[in-house]
Formats: C-alpha cells, structure tokens, sequence
C-alpha cells in the first residue's frame, strides 16, 4: 500500500540514528571507544581463557584444575575489588606522592563523565604547565573496564610463582590485599600522575607496573609460601603441551590491547606499538629456539613458548617509543638474557634454586621486564616520546637524553621491586597468622581432588589398569565388596560410558 506524500517534513524520531544522541556528547569519539573496549576485551582475553588455558595444561595432571582455578579466581576477585575502590586508589585524584584517594567506580555520575586522569598535569621548574592532564574521547566507564584488565593479569602472572602447592583458601585472602596495597600504588606512580610519572620514567604499557612488580611479588610469595614436594619438583611434565601452545597463541594475539590499547586512542603510537610487540615476540620466540637446540640439541615447545613470553614482556615498556629495528633487537635481547638467567645462572645459584618460582614468573617477567625498562631508556626515539610522554624532550640515551634517563629507569626499577618485596612479604606474614599458606603433604600428594574435590580429566587414574573381572566396590573399597556388577555398570561409575574397549 502506497501513501501519498503530503509534502511536510517528518518529525524527527528517537532511536539510534538521530543527529544528537543524549547517548553520545560532543567530547565521544566514537573510534576512540570502540577501540578501548576491543582493547579491553583482548586483555582480558589474555587472562580468561589464555592464562587460565596455559597454566590448567602447563602442570602436572594433578594440578591441573586447582592452577587454572587460580587465574579464575584472581581474575574475578580483582574486578569487585577494583570497582569498589581499586581503581581510584590508582588512577585517582593525589593523596601521596605514590597513591591516589580511594573512591567507588560504581555511580553513573562517575562512569558517564569523560575519562580523566587527574593528577596527570605536568608543570615544570617555573610553574608552567607544560603537559595537560590526560583526557580520552570517552567515558569513564571504558577506562575503568581497560584499566582493571591490566590489574587482573597482573595478579594472574603472579600466580604462576606459586603453582602446585598455595593453600587456595590463602590465595583468596591474598589476592584482595596484594591489588590494594602493591599494585595500585606500582600504577598510580608510574601511570596515574604519581612521583615517577612527573620525574619521566619511561613506563609505555606495564614493563614495571606488571611484569617486574608480578615477578618480584611471584617470587617473594613463593619464598614464603614454600615449595612443593619434592617429586613434583623434580617431575613436573605437562599434562596436555598442544593446549598450553593454544593458550599461548591467545596471549600473543591478545597483547596487541595489551599494547595497542595504552595510548587511550587508536593512533599513530598504537599502531607501532602493536607492529613492534609481534615482531620483539616473534625474534625471541626465535632467539630463545636456537639456543635450546645449540646447547641441548633439540628445540623445546615449552622453552618457545617461554621466549614468545619474554619478547613481549620485553618490549612493553617502549613498545610504542622504539623503532622497528630496535623492538628487533630487544627480541633479541628478551630471548638470550631470561634464558640465560633461567639455565645457567639459576642452577648455579643455591638460593634461586631454594625458591620454588613454579613457572620461573622471575625470569620471564622481573628479569624481562627489568631488561626491556633499560633498553627503552637506551632506545625511545624523541619523535615517538613526544606522542605519549608527559614529559618534554624526553627520549632515550642513544638519542640524547645523557645518561639521566638510565638512572631514571634505574631508579623507578628500584621503588618497584623494594616495595613489592615489603609489601608482598607483610601480607602473607599477616596471612600466615590465620590461614595456613601452604596445603599439607598429604594433600600435596592428591592434588585436585584434595583442594576441590574435583579432577581435569574422567580418565583411569596413573597407571590404573582397568580389570572387567574385578567389582566396583572393591576397587573403591566400599562396603559391598562381593557385590558383581555387570560391565555397563562398570564402564559407567568409571565414566568410561560411550568408550569401545576391545577384548
């Protein structure tokens, strides 16, 4: 049916399309957001399922379910944690040269304004401001959601220290207390406009904030925590590698939010970034290859995973501040120095080989976030600083800036580790008092099913061997011991339902 036009204008009808959306004020770029929320998403991603895949499968069967649960957990204790008062403690208004007031992120007033990071503000000698604050193209909202994915993978990677032996009741205590008291203040004092934003250390994407500060806290708590047995010390195999390099895999990609996300807006800056973070990963995948085969004669897939780990831990610090050919390099750098630091020197070493760092977190995150911290203050290109950095004229030695930006590295390197060392040691101690940190050997010994009550897999257990002759209830020692089952009914307690047994 056709309706003859009147020749008036249509009135203008609400809906997603109108010139002016209350939904959309004039300060929102709508790119800009809809990058920082993908961003967000592939951090997370990076946590859940990447870590949480890598760690379930990088353990001993036994393990399995309590690792990945770990990473669950801290992942989501993280976000109540954060919303509440996290993320103002470090992204907030100054309270001390090193923390931010503690606020909610929970009240539309706060999420719907523009996003700001109000300490941020750079004045120099004179006065004069010479950096304005720190303003995104979108709201608050966003910000909070990209923000807290970094603090959550942080506390994820710190996990990995401590595998296969941590009271899960201690951990769940532990997690809360270690954001509050370390994380945001590693974050406010490099990102958030603290002491260590307004001297200039470089900091691009978390080379201290996440990786150095996980691994020394990683450490710390598994010198504390104890180690686990001795045969899972000297045994402890994969339980499913093909799994572990998918895990991987999620994390590679997923760095470029990690990356890519950090300079608030889909720029210039990003897109090096996210070229340089894949080509640092891809050359220490590399690097980290070839020295397993010259000095043990075979490529290791665990040893290639740890190198594509430590390029991009590497090159987060000035990912987005470097050359091409210097992320090369630091690849380089990433796949050789951990290495070195994880099979020589750490053997060598009576006290490292007394920590029982469960997946080596300190080589592949201190060590390789210290590493890429140094190399940006030898490499960050003044052209690229300018884009991102507070302060001006700031760049890398091999540019320059005179060895005070070395020291600068240093020294912000210094705050980070001493006080997650402090801090990561007083909480468990604290922790310590209540709840035991460590499981007993006997639970040890069980693993899963003695921390959950539950297994990975619904296989035979090791070396098991199934006998069709043999009843249930004696193999599970039950009270109807002379009780005959038909084989149906074994094959189904077993959970072996659907499987061809051939006789």
């Amino acid at each position: 049916m056709h309706v003859a036009s009147t020749g008036m204008a249509s009135p203008p009808q609400p809906g997603p399309y109108m010139a002016d959306l209350p939904a959309v004020p004039e300060w929102l770029n709508k790119g800009d957001n809809a990058w920082q929320l993908i961003a967000a998403t592939l951090v997370g991603i990076q946590s859940m399922p990447g870590l949480v895949v890598i760690y379930g499968s990088i353990v001993k069967k036994k393990w399995a379910v309590n690792s990945a649960f770990m990473a669950m957990y801290a992942y989501a204790s993280t976000l109540i944690v954060w919303v509440l008062v996290g993320f103002r403690m470090a992204f907030g208004d100054r309270l001390l040269p090193f923390w931010a007031k503690a606020g909610p992120a929970l009240t539309q007033d706060f999420l719907v304004r523009r996003a700001v990071f109000p300490a941020t503000a750079h004045y120099g000698s004179d006065g004069q401001l010479e950096t304005p604050p720190t303003e995104p193209f979108y709201a608050e909202a966003s910000l909070v959601l990209f923000e807290f994915e970094f603090a959550a993978i942080t506390l994820v990677l710190l996990a990995g220290s401590l595998l296969g032996r941590m009271n899960i009741k201690a951990w769940m205590a532990f997690t809360p207390l270690w954001l509050l008291f370390s994380y945001t203040v590693g974050a406010f004092s490099l990102w958030g406009g603290g002491f260590l934003y307004q001297w200039g250390v470089i900091d691009y994407s978390g080379g201290y904030v996440i990786h150095l500060s996980s691994g020394v806290a990683g450490f710390t708590a598994a010198y504390w925590v104890g180690p686990r047995l001795k045969s899972d010390r000297d045994r402890f195999s994969p339980n499913n590698i093909l799994l572990m390099i998918a895990g991987g895999g999620l994390l590679w990609l997923g760095w470029a939010g990690f990356n890519g996300g950090a300079p608030y807006a889909p720029n210039i800056t990003a897109s090096v970034a996210v070229l340089n973070t894949n080509v640092s990963a891809a050359t220490s995948l590399l690097t980290w290859t070839c020295l397993d085969v010259i000095f043990f004669g075979k490529p290791s897939v665990i040893g290639a995973v740890q190198g594509m780990m430590t390029g991009l831990v590497c090159i987060t610090p000035g990912a987005g501040l470097v050359h091409t050919w210097s992320a090369m390099l630091m690849g380089m750098c990433a796949g050789s120095v951990p290495w070195f630091t994880m099979m020589i020197l750490h053997k060598k070493s009576t006290f490292l080989m007394k920590v029982d760092d469960t997946l080596a977190v300190f080589h592949t995150h201190a060590v390789a976030g210290l590493l890429g911290g140094v190399l940006t203050g030898l490499l960050a290109t003044p052209e690229l600083c300018a884009f991102d950095c507070p302060v001006p004229g700031m760049r890398g030695v091999f540019y320059g800036s005179g060895i005070g930006q070395m020291g600068k590295q240093l020294g912000g390197a210094l705050f980070v580790t001493v006080w997650n060392l402090v801090v990561t040691s007083a909480i468990l101690v604290c922790i310590g008092l209540f709840i035991p940190l460590r499981m007993s050997d006997d639970q040890l010994m069980i693993g899963d099913d003695a921390a959950h009550g539950e297994e990975a897999y619904a296989l035979w257990g090791d070396g098991e061997k199934f006998d069709i002759t043999r009843p249930e209830a004696t193999r599970t020692g039950g009270a109807a011991a002379a009780r005959e089952d038909t084989m149906e009914q074994r094959l189904t307690n077993m959970g072996a339902r659907g499987v061809t047994i051939q006789l």
